[in-house]
C-alpha cells in the first residue's frame, strides 16, 4: 500500500479530524462520530483507511496515555473496518445509507462485548466476571449504538464529499 505525498497528508488530516471530533464531542459519553468516519473512509479508501484510523488510535494514546483502555482501541476500529470492507464496493444507492448506518449501529451496540475480552485479560477476569462486565455496560452500549445509527445519517454524504475531493486532487 505505497502512499503518494497527497495521500499521507490526506490520511494524516483525517486522522486528526476524527480525534478532534471525538474531543469535542467528549461531553456526550458514548456519543461520537467515529464509527461513521470509520465506515466512509473505508468505503473509499479501502485498505487505506487504516492510515486515518491508526492515526486517530495513535493520537488517543498520545493525548490521553498509553494505558490498558487504549489497547482495545488497536483492535475495535479494526472489526469496524473489516466488516465494512466486506459490504459490496458499491451497494444500490437506496439501500447503500441504512446498510452503512446498521453497520456502525450495530458496532455501537456490541462496542462492550467487543472491548470486554481485553479487560478479561488484562485484569484477570474470568468468564463469568468478564459476562457481568458486559451486562454492567449495556445502558452505554445503547446509548452508543442509537448514536451510532443516528450519525449514519452523514456516512454517505461524507462519502460524496470524499469521493469529490479525490476526483478534483
Amino acid at each position: 500500500m505505497k502512499l503518494t505525498v497527497r495521500e499521507i497528508a490526506v490520511f494524516g488530516m483525517l486522522g486528526a479530524l476524527m480525534y478532534a471530533s471525538k474531543v469535542a464531542m467528549e461531553a456526550l459519553p458514548n456519543i461520537h462520530l467515529l464509527g461513521v468516519f470509520t465506515v466512509a473512509l473505508t468505503v473509499v479508501y479501502r485498505q487505506k483507511a487504516l492510515y486515518p484510523i491508526y492515526i486517530y488510535v495513535i493520537l488517543c494514546g498520545l493525548f490521553s496515555g498509553f494505558a490498558s483502555w487504549w489497547i482495545p482501541h488497536l483492535y475495535l476500529w479494526l472489526v469496524l473496518w473489516g466488516i465494512t470492507m466486506l459490504l459490496p464496493k458499491r451497494l444500490p444507492k437506496a439501500a447503500a445509507p441504512f446498510v452503512y448506518a446498521a453497520v456502525c449501529g450495530l458496532h455501537g451496540f456490541l462496542y462492550g462485548v467487543l472491548y470486554a475480552p481485553s479487560q478479561a485479560l488484562l485484569y484477570g477476569l474470568n468468564f463469568e466476571a468478564m459476562v457481568t462486565w458486559i451486562i454492567a455496560g449495556i445502558p452505554y452500549d445503547i446509548v452508543h449504538g442509537i448514536s451510532n445509527l443516528v450519525g449514519g445519517i452523514l456516512i454517505c454524504p461524507i462519502i460524496a464529499v470524499l469521493r469529490r475531493a479525490e476526483t478534483a486532487g
